[in-house]
Protein backbone atom coordinates (compact mmCIF):
# COMPACT_ATOMS: atom_id res chain seq x y z
CA UNK A 1 0.00 0.00 0.00
CA UNK A 2 2.08 2.77 -1.37
CA UNK A 3 -0.11 5.38 0.30
CA UNK A 4 0.00 4.48 3.74
CA UNK A 5 1.78 7.29 5.21
CA UNK A 6 -1.24 9.87 3.81
CA UNK A 7 -3.49 7.30 5.28
CA UNK A 8 -2.50 7.19 8.52
CA UNK A 9 -1.88 11.03 8.64
CA UNK A 10 -5.87 11.43 7.57
CA UNK A 11 -6.94 9.52 10.16
CA UNK A 12 -5.13 10.89 13.33
CA UNK A 13 -4.78 14.50 12.45
CA UNK A 14 -6.56 17.16 14.51
CA UNK A 15 -10.05 18.28 13.36
CA UNK A 16 -9.63 21.71 11.74
CA UNK A 17 -12.21 22.77 14.63
CA UNK A 18 -10.00 21.68 17.56
CA UNK A 19 -8.26 25.30 18.33
CA UNK A 20 -7.09 26.88 21.51
CA UNK A 21 -4.40 28.71 22.17
CA UNK A 22 -1.25 26.60 23.53
CA UNK A 23 -0.60 27.97 27.22
CA UNK A 24 1.53 25.98 30.20
CA UNK A 25 1.55 27.56 33.57
CA UNK A 26 3.91 26.37 36.48
CA UNK A 27 2.18 25.52 39.40
CA UNK A 28 4.60 23.96 42.22
CA UNK A 29 7.74 22.37 42.61
CA UNK A 30 8.39 19.25 44.70
CA UNK A 31 11.89 18.24 46.38
CA UNK A 32 12.03 14.62 46.68
CA UNK A 33 14.28 11.91 47.93
CA UNK A 34 15.32 10.65 45.02
CA UNK A 35 14.40 13.52 42.26
CA UNK A 36 13.08 17.08 42.26
CA UNK A 37 9.96 18.02 40.34
CA UNK A 38 7.99 20.55 38.88
CA UNK A 39 4.16 20.76 38.32
CA UNK A 40 2.72 22.25 35.20
CA UNK A 41 -0.70 23.24 34.01
CA UNK A 42 -1.05 23.04 30.33
CA UNK A 43 -3.73 23.59 27.74
CA UNK A 44 -4.86 20.43 25.84
CA UNK A 45 -7.71 21.68 24.12
CA UNK A 46 -10.44 24.14 23.59
CA UNK A 47 -10.99 24.46 27.40
CA UNK A 48 -9.41 21.77 28.44
CA UNK A 49 -5.94 21.40 30.55
CA UNK A 50 -3.75 18.50 31.59
CA UNK A 51 -1.37 18.25 34.05
CA UNK A 52 2.50 18.06 33.45
CA UNK A 53 5.15 16.84 35.44
CA UNK A 54 8.60 17.12 34.99
CA UNK A 55 11.11 15.55 37.03
CA UNK A 56 14.81 16.21 37.44
CA UNK A 57 17.49 14.54 38.69
CA UNK A 58 19.15 15.65 42.64
CA UNK A 59 22.21 17.34 40.79
CA UNK A 60 22.79 17.97 37.27
CA UNK A 61 24.55 20.08 34.94
CA UNK A 62 22.09 21.24 31.75
CA UNK A 63 21.51 20.24 28.74
CA UNK A 64 20.48 16.36 29.72
CA UNK A 65 19.01 14.14 27.62
CA UNK A 66 15.21 14.16 28.21
CA UNK A 67 12.45 10.87 28.43
CA UNK A 68 8.33 11.80 27.59
CA UNK A 69 6.61 8.96 29.34
CA UNK A 70 2.92 9.44 28.78
CA UNK A 71 0.95 7.71 31.07
CA UNK A 72 -2.70 7.62 32.59
CA UNK A 73 -1.63 9.70 35.07
CA UNK A 74 1.49 11.41 36.29
CA UNK A 75 1.44 9.99 39.45
CA UNK A 76 1.73 6.20 38.17
CA UNK A 77 5.06 6.49 36.72
CA UNK A 78 6.82 8.14 39.84
CA UNK A 79 4.82 5.82 42.59
CA UNK A 80 3.22 7.86 44.99
CA UNK A 81 0.96 10.89 45.47
CA UNK A 82 2.55 14.12 45.19
CA UNK A 83 1.28 16.31 47.68
CA UNK A 84 1.27 13.00 50.79
CA UNK A 85 3.95 10.63 48.91
CA UNK A 86 1.34 8.15 49.98
CA UNK A 87 2.46 4.87 47.90
CA UNK A 88 0.05 4.07 44.84
CA UNK A 89 0.52 -0.17 44.96
CA UNK A 90 -0.98 -0.73 41.49
CA UNK A 91 1.91 1.34 39.70
CA UNK A 92 5.34 -0.49 41.75
CA UNK A 93 7.73 -1.68 39.61
CA UNK A 94 7.05 0.26 36.37
CA UNK A 95 8.08 3.94 37.32
CA UNK A 96 9.23 4.29 34.02
CA UNK A 97 9.64 8.35 34.74
CA UNK A 98 11.48 8.21 38.29
CA UNK A 99 13.64 5.78 36.94
CA UNK A 100 15.08 7.30 34.43
CA UNK A 101 15.10 10.50 35.86
CA UNK A 102 17.78 8.50 38.56
CA UNK A 103 19.64 7.84 35.47
CA UNK A 104 20.35 11.21 34.22
CA UNK A 105 17.55 12.07 32.27
CA UNK A 106 15.10 14.83 32.33
CA UNK A 107 11.64 13.16 32.33
CA UNK A 108 7.81 14.04 32.13
CA UNK A 109 4.45 13.01 32.09
CA UNK A 110 1.03 13.97 32.04
CA UNK A 111 -3.01 13.49 32.60
CA UNK A 112 -4.43 11.27 29.95
CA UNK A 113 -7.28 12.69 28.44
CA UNK A 114 -9.99 9.97 30.66
CA UNK A 115 -8.88 12.94 33.16
CA UNK A 116 -9.07 15.77 31.08
CA UNK A 117 -11.43 16.09 28.13
CA UNK A 118 -14.85 15.18 30.15
CA UNK A 119 -16.29 16.36 33.94
CA UNK A 120 -16.42 13.41 36.22
CA UNK A 121 -16.97 12.84 39.49
CA UNK A 122 -15.53 9.18 39.39
CA UNK A 123 -11.87 8.18 40.52
CA UNK A 124 -9.37 8.67 38.62
CA UNK A 125 -8.51 4.90 38.36
CA UNK A 126 -12.15 4.06 37.37
CA UNK A 127 -12.04 2.93 34.16
CA UNK A 128 -15.10 3.82 33.18
CA UNK A 129 -13.89 7.00 32.80
CA UNK A 130 -12.20 6.27 29.63
CA UNK A 131 -16.03 5.03 28.08
CA UNK A 132 -17.15 8.29 28.96
CA UNK A 133 -14.04 10.35 27.25
CA UNK A 134 -13.79 8.29 24.09
CA UNK A 135 -17.53 8.56 23.63
CA UNK A 136 -17.79 12.25 24.13
CA UNK A 137 -14.59 12.85 22.09
CA UNK A 138 -16.40 10.65 19.02
CA UNK A 139 -19.40 12.56 19.64
CA UNK A 140 -17.99 15.96 18.98
CA UNK A 141 -15.25 15.23 16.38
CA UNK A 142 -17.07 11.95 14.70
CA UNK A 143 -13.68 11.87 12.05
CA UNK A 144 -11.08 12.03 14.60
CA UNK A 145 -10.61 8.92 17.15
CA UNK A 146 -8.86 8.29 20.86
CA UNK A 147 -5.82 7.85 19.29
CA UNK A 148 -5.33 11.26 17.50
CA UNK A 149 -6.56 12.74 20.86
CA UNK A 150 -3.72 10.88 22.57
CA UNK A 151 -0.90 11.21 19.96
CA UNK A 152 -2.24 14.88 20.05
CA UNK A 153 -1.38 15.22 23.84
CA UNK A 154 1.56 13.62 23.92
CA UNK A 155 2.89 15.85 21.84
CA UNK A 156 2.18 18.76 23.52
CA UNK A 157 3.98 16.61 26.36
CA UNK A 158 6.87 16.76 24.06
CA UNK A 159 7.07 20.62 23.48
CA UNK A 160 7.50 20.87 27.13
CA UNK A 161 10.32 19.01 26.81
CA UNK A 162 12.01 20.50 23.47
CA UNK A 163 11.17 24.24 24.29
CA UNK A 164 12.75 23.50 28.23
CA UNK A 165 16.62 24.93 28.23
CA UNK A 166 17.58 22.55 30.96
CA UNK A 167 16.91 20.01 27.70
CA UNK A 168 19.12 18.84 24.98
CA UNK A 169 16.40 18.86 21.87
CA UNK A 170 18.64 16.36 19.91
CA UNK A 171 18.15 13.87 22.57
CA UNK A 172 14.59 13.60 23.33
CA UNK A 173 13.34 9.60 23.87
CA UNK A 174 9.68 8.54 24.92
CA UNK A 175 8.41 5.20 27.25
CA UNK A 176 5.52 3.86 28.01
CA UNK A 177 4.14 0.72 29.28
CA UNK A 178 0.58 -0.32 28.36
CA UNK A 179 -1.90 2.11 27.60
CA UNK A 180 1.64 4.45 27.50
CA UNK A 181 3.25 2.16 25.15
CA UNK A 182 0.51 2.74 22.64
CA UNK A 183 1.07 6.42 23.10
CA UNK A 184 4.65 6.38 22.94
CA UNK A 185 4.39 3.73 19.96
CA UNK A 186 2.29 6.31 17.89
CA UNK A 187 4.41 9.43 18.94
CA UNK A 188 7.95 8.22 19.11
CA UNK A 189 7.24 6.79 15.24
CA UNK A 190 5.68 10.38 14.06
CA UNK A 191 6.84 12.88 15.61
CA UNK A 192 10.86 13.65 14.50
CA UNK A 193 11.78 15.26 17.65
CA UNK A 194 11.96 12.15 19.30
CA UNK A 195 15.05 10.01 18.45
CA UNK A 196 14.06 6.75 20.46
CA UNK A 197 11.13 4.49 21.42
CA UNK A 198 10.66 2.38 24.29
CA UNK A 199 7.15 0.59 24.89
CA UNK A 200 6.59 -2.20 26.83
CA UNK A 201 3.55 -4.80 26.33
CA UNK A 202 1.20 -2.22 24.50
CA UNK A 203 -0.16 -5.25 21.59
CA UNK A 204 1.43 -4.16 18.73
CA UNK A 205 -0.80 -6.31 15.98
CA UNK A 206 -4.25 -5.51 15.87
CA UNK A 207 -5.38 -8.79 17.13
CA UNK A 208 -3.31 -8.67 20.26
CA UNK A 209 -5.00 -6.29 22.35
CA UNK A 210 -8.03 -3.82 22.46
CA UNK A 211 -7.64 -1.38 20.05
CA UNK A 212 -10.64 -1.36 19.26
CA UNK A 213 -12.44 0.10 22.19
CA UNK A 214 -13.95 3.81 21.70
CA UNK A 215 -10.93 5.53 24.33
CA UNK A 216 -8.71 4.20 20.49
CA UNK A 217 -9.58 3.42 17.41
CA UNK A 218 -13.28 1.94 18.57
CA UNK A 219 -14.91 0.91 15.40
CA UNK A 220 -12.58 1.70 12.63
CA UNK A 221 -9.95 -0.86 13.54
CA UNK A 222 -12.05 -3.29 11.12
CA UNK A 223 -11.71 -0.46 8.31
CA UNK A 224 -7.99 -0.21 8.64
CA UNK A 225 -7.51 -3.77 8.57
CA UNK A 226 -9.58 -3.52 5.08
CA UNK A 227 -7.54 -0.74 3.96
CA UNK A 228 -4.59 -2.87 4.18
CA UNK A 229 -2.91 -0.63 7.45
CA UNK A 230 -0.87 -2.24 10.08
CA UNK A 231 1.80 -1.04 12.48
CA UNK A 232 4.98 -2.04 10.67
CA UNK A 233 4.17 0.98 9.01
CA UNK A 234 3.60 3.53 11.08
CA UNK A 235 7.85 2.25 12.33
CA UNK A 236 8.79 2.36 8.60
CA UNK A 237 7.39 6.56 9.13
CA UNK A 238 9.79 6.56 11.95
CA UNK A 239 12.04 6.46 9.24
CA UNK A 240 14.33 3.56 11.16
CA UNK A 241 14.10 5.19 14.55
CA UNK A 242 15.32 3.33 17.45
CA UNK A 243 12.60 0.87 18.74
CA UNK A 244 12.85 -1.18 21.81
CA UNK A 245 9.99 -3.57 22.61
CA UNK A 246 9.40 -4.89 25.54
CA UNK A 247 7.03 -8.20 25.57
CA UNK A 248 5.15 -10.22 27.82
CA UNK A 249 1.84 -10.92 27.82
CA UNK A 250 0.07 -8.84 24.89
CA UNK A 251 3.18 -8.58 22.81
CA UNK A 252 4.89 -12.18 22.01
CA UNK A 253 7.01 -13.34 19.19
CA UNK A 254 4.28 -12.31 16.51
CA UNK A 255 5.16 -8.83 18.10
CA UNK A 256 8.84 -9.38 17.00
CA UNK A 257 7.54 -10.36 13.03
CA UNK A 258 5.50 -7.41 12.87
CA UNK A 259 8.29 -5.33 13.90
CA UNK A 260 10.82 -7.31 11.70
CA UNK A 261 8.46 -6.16 8.43
CA UNK A 262 9.27 -2.60 8.72
CA UNK A 263 11.49 -1.36 6.03
CA UNK A 264 14.66 1.33 7.01
CA UNK A 265 16.42 -1.01 9.13
CA UNK A 266 18.37 -2.78 7.19
CA UNK A 267 21.66 -0.92 7.49
CA UNK A 268 21.16 -0.38 11.38
CA UNK A 269 19.79 -3.82 12.89
CA UNK A 270 20.64 -3.01 15.96
CA UNK A 271 18.13 -0.08 16.16
CA UNK A 272 15.23 -2.66 16.36
CA UNK A 273 15.49 -4.28 19.88
CA UNK A 274 13.13 -6.88 21.18
CA UNK A 275 13.17 -8.32 24.72
CA UNK A 276 10.12 -11.50 25.57
CA UNK A 277 10.43 -11.89 29.26
CA UNK A 278 7.24 -13.86 29.17
CA UNK A 279 6.78 -13.11 32.51
CA UNK A 280 3.17 -11.18 32.20
CA UNK A 281 1.82 -7.97 31.56
CA UNK A 282 4.04 -6.12 34.04
CA UNK A 283 8.07 -6.34 32.94
CA UNK A 284 10.29 -7.45 35.35
CA UNK A 285 12.93 -4.91 36.70
CA UNK A 286 16.26 -6.58 34.48
CA UNK A 287 13.72 -6.18 31.51
CA UNK A 288 13.09 -2.58 32.04
CA UNK A 289 16.57 -2.03 32.69
CA UNK A 290 17.41 -3.46 29.60
CA UNK A 291 15.23 -0.85 27.90
CA UNK A 292 16.72 1.89 30.12
CA UNK A 293 20.00 0.72 28.83
CA UNK A 294 18.69 0.91 25.13
CA UNK A 295 17.62 4.31 25.75
CA UNK A 296 20.69 5.24 26.84
CA UNK A 297 22.66 4.20 24.15
CA UNK A 298 20.54 5.92 21.73
CA UNK A 299 20.34 9.16 23.26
Amino acid sequence: MENYPIEWKKRLQVPESYRFRKTIDLVRKYEFEKFDAELYLQANGPGTFQRVLKVFPKTYSAPLPAVAVPFYHPEGMIGFELDTQEILPNFIGITMMADLAQRGFITASADAYHLTYVKSGLDCEDFSRWKLAGEALTRDYPDWCGMGKLLADTRLLTDTLDSDPRVDPVRIGIAGHSLGGKMAFYAGCLDPRIKAILASDFGIGWDQTNWNDVWYWGGRVEEMKKAGLEHSQLLTMSGGKPFFLLAGKYDNEESREIMLKAKGYESHPEYLGFLNHAAGHRPPQDALAAGYDFLERHL
